[in-house]
């Protein structure tokens, strides 16, 4: 029987010529792993017969040039190693291994696997919220081109026979896809396809440099982008926002749109920093002010809103402020009322002061009713200041060494400028 003629791949079909020369580069640089693993050796032996990691680290920090070649020299020869490819989940957890650090033995390097987020991924893969799209890192150490490589009629193509794979980097997507696949009813996940990096040949201890490299230069998203970004997935997929509020983050889009529409207000218009924006006139990122909301979703009251009318809320407050110390308002970039200090502050405050004003049948989106409420208490809030003044009301708020909020930025002084302003504030009354 003749065999049956594979179907030619989409890149063959439509563009033979380019098919041709992409399959000729993958050949060269696969037949050329040994040249580049004895370059990536002659580098790392500047750093010692046993590769110094603490001088590593040293030079890679360095301003000096010299030292900064010598780790370039490092990274270049690693990036020669890898060959981007795609395995199936079932063939690389039946062969991977992790290298855990071993103190005792002095040897491994990888953190231990983390549960929590391992069984995070794994619902979030179960429910279709999230794909792997980013390669992960392995490592086959004994490699042989003879046994490891086969020619085919579309070039040579890796295969494990079996061989251990050394994970490097993604440790806890291969985690979660094994766990997937052990599970009763998980072989359709042994199909799910992994797209990964792997070095030739590397030695453990040229695997962990490159962990060292990825995890160093590693940079996480800035938290005022999360917030951001967060918000729009939500807005964009709803199979999203269940994830999001099964893992208790939900606060943090509804915080952002209250952060985005403040920012719309006149008490706040230029005022908080989106990611993207210059600072000019801004005063307070959007992260700050999303975390100092984040205490009022949590109350009965405040929490039970819409959206829309826990915007009037928060716009009447903070016009009622305005109107109880309006000198702290006239240049914001000079207090720091509307910085995260006093923001953070301000918002605990709020919900006794809420509650105080329907105790007394008064309007709860009326800045008035905010105005009558904390006049007292910001203007006869005083404290020293590290000039050595006693300063009080809007003054008590100035930035810099002439104003006194500024002491209390950590979160125990935060604690105790809340408590403070609370402490004044007139009680609930009860009919």
């Amino acid at each position: 029987m003749t065999p049956a003629v594979p179907a030619p791949a989409p890149l063959e079909a439509n563009d033979i010529q380019r098919a041709r020369a992409l399959k000729a580069k993958i050949g060269d640089r696969v037949s050329d792993v040994r040249r580049h693993l004895l370059a990536l050796r002659t580098a790392m032996a500047e750093f010692g017969d046993d590769f110094e990691l603490d001088a590593f680290r040293v030079a890679y920090s360095s301003e000096d040039p010299a030292e900064l070649n010598r780790v370039k020299a490092v990274e270049r020869r690693v990036d020669q190693l890898y060959n981007y490819i795609a395995i199936s989940a079932g063939a690389l957890t039946a062969n991977y291994k992790v290298a855990v650090r071993d103190h005792k033995g002095g040897n491994g390097y990888q953190r231990p696997v983390s549960t929590s987020r391992v069984n995070k991924l794994m619902e979030d893969l179960k429910n279709h919220r999230v794909d792997l799209p980013t390669a992960v890192l392995l490592n086959l150490r004994n490699f042989d081109p003879e046994k490891h490589l086969v020619d085919t009629e579309r070039g040579p193509v890796f295969v494990p026979h079996g061989a251990e794979l050394y994970v490097v980097d993604g440790q806890h997507h291969i985690e979660a896809l094994s766990r997937l696949i052990k599970r009763k009813g998980g072989e359709q996940w042994a199909d799910y396809e992994i797209p990964f990096a792997c070095m030739m040949g590397a030695s453990e201890l040229e695997e962990l440099v490159q962990f060292f490299i990825v995890n160093s230069t590693a940079k996480s998203v800035r938290t005022d982008l999360a917030f951001d970004l967060l918000k729009q997935r939500a807005e964009a997929d709803p199979e999203a926002m269940k994830g999001i509020i099964e893992s208790g983050q939900d606060w943090k889009v509804s915080g952002e749109k209250l952060a985005e529409a403040l920012a719309q207000t006149d008490v706040w218009r230029d005022r908080i920093r989106f990611p993207g924006m210059d600072k000019d006139s801004t005063t307070i990122n959007n992260s700050g002010m999303v975390n100092s909301i984040k205490p009022l979703l949590g109350t009965p009251y405040f929490g039970a809103l819409d959206e829309g009318n826990q915007v009037k809320i928060l716009d009447a407050y903070w016009r009622g402020i305005r109107l109880a110390i309006p000198e702290a308002f006239h240049d914001a970039g000079n207090y720091t009322i509307q910085k995260a200090t006093g923001v953070q502050v301000l918002h605990l405050v709020l919900i006794p002061v809420i509650e105080y004003i329907r105790s007394i049948g008064a309007s709860v989106l009326d800045p008035t009713s905010y105005q009558e409420v904390l006049r007292e208490p910001l203007t006869r809030l005083q404290e020293t200041t590290a000039n050595e003044s006693i300063v009080s009301g809007a003054e008590f708020w100035r930035a810099g060494p002439d104003g006194a909020a500024g002491s209390f930025s950590s979160n125990a002084g935060r604690r105790v400028l809340t408590a403070r302003i609370r402490g004044m504030l007139p009680q609930p009354e009860i009919s």
